[in-house]
């Protein structure tokens, strides 16, 4: 009963719930390596930009 709810309320987003959960270790690491980056890149820019 609570699977077919699920169904009917998330629709295609079951798919990739169900992706994510399979690659759970991997998808965490990418919004992990992304998020540092853009910290990264941002403070990069501020720093040069405050020098020039």
């Amino acid at each position: 009963m609570v699977e077919h709810m699920l169904d009917f309320m998330l629709g295609p987003m079951r798919r990739i719930t169900g992706f994510y959960m399979d690659n759970l270790l991997f998808c965490n690491s990418a919004v992990f390596v992304s998020y540092f980056g853009a910290k990264l890149f941002k403070k990069k820019k501020v720093t040069s930009e405050q020098t020039s």
